[in-house]
């Protein structure tokens, strides 16, 4: 079982880089430890910025920091970093186009127990919303180190939401299919769809192998480019099925059901089902303890894809 978390691996990369870029920051808002960037800290202490409890000044000295030259990563948790400094978010870096990226750690309802005040289940559709910002949501850590890399070599703004805890491989270590702003074709299939993105592909994936050994081909798509969307190889993919699902850790409205459903309705219309956390307050728990009630897990993601077959 893996245990090294997304976050971590974005610190690793980030630390790797920094040894021959200077213009590489980090800056948190009273999150290094949460976010896993306290090695960052202590081996670049003159590369990293403590801003303390202030997610709106975060933002904006990452962008000053950018117009000067740097590579600035504002790491902070989703729930704040999405909300709280949404205009800063908004008109200091995307409008501005500049080079920040934006890290969201613990999002969707990784925080658990914290409730509805740490859960970032709106993250999806308010950041997709903005000109120039383009939405990132890595499935495994194995996609996250591939990602961070690829995002170093760029100057545009980006949110990239990861969760708070290890989660299970997807890919093979030094194996990964990357292509930057191409979503990935876990699994193929010609019965029915199945469209995720962050970490909801291992579940999808797991509920395919599931629905195999029925009889029915399930493909899968790991969406980690929310934006810019892939809707060449989705329709590709959906071109050959009968109906779609879509998981997500996200609110119904805006997300990524929204736009494989306005992708598919506009060019090749069939049934899109979206399977996601509810419109009402959720259920504190675990994530799988939340998720296994809302049959976010292999079993739920299965079932309803038999539904639709």
């Amino acid at each position: 079982m893996n245990k090294i978390a997304n976050k971590q691996v974005i610190c690793q990369v980030l630390m790797e880089k920094a040894k021959t870029d200077k213009d590489v920051v980090v800056l948190c808002s009273d999150s290094r430890g949460s976010a896993s960037m306290t090695p960052f800290a202590e081996n670049y202490p003159e590369q990293f910025v403590e801003v303390g409890i202030a997610e709106q000044n975060l933002v904006s000295i990452s962008a000053g920091l950018a117009k000067c030259g740097k590579k600035a990563y504002a790491v902070s948790p989703a729930c704040f970093l999405s909300t709280r400094s949404y205009e800063q978010a908004k008109v200091d870096v995307a409008y501005s186009n500049t080079n920040v990226k934006l890290i969201g750690i613990s999002g969707g309802i990784s925080y658990g127990a914290l409730g509805m005040s740490h859960h970032s289940a709106q993250d999806i559709a308010a950041m997709s919303a903005v000109p120039n910002m383009r939405v990132y949501i890595p499935s495994d850590k194995n996609q996250t180190k591939c990602l961070t890399e690829a995002l170093l070599g760029d100057e545009k703004p980006a949110y990239i939401r990861v969760g708070r805890n290890a989660v299970e491989d997807v890919y093979e270590e030094g194996n990964c299919p990357f292509e930057m702003d191409k979503a990935t074709v876990v699994k193929e299939g010609n019965d029915v769809a199945i469209v995720a993105c962050g970490e909801m592909v291992k579940p999808s994936l797991d509920a395919a192998k599931l629905l195999e050994k029925e009889g029915i081909s399930a493909a899968v798509l790991d969406m980690y480019c929310v934006k810019p969307f892939d809707k060449e190889t989705l329709l590709r993919i959906v071109s050959g099925v009968k109906a779609v699902i879509t998981a997500e850790e996200h609110a119904p409205f805006g997300g990524l059901g929204s736009m494989v459903s306005q992708a598919v309705g506009s060019e090749c219309p069939k049934k899109v089902v979206n399977l996601s956390l509810p419109d009402a307050p959720v259920i504190t728990g675990t994530s799988k303890e939340v998720f296994d009630h809302y049959g976010l897990n292999a079993e739920g993601i299965a079932a309803k894809a038999r539904e639709l077959v």
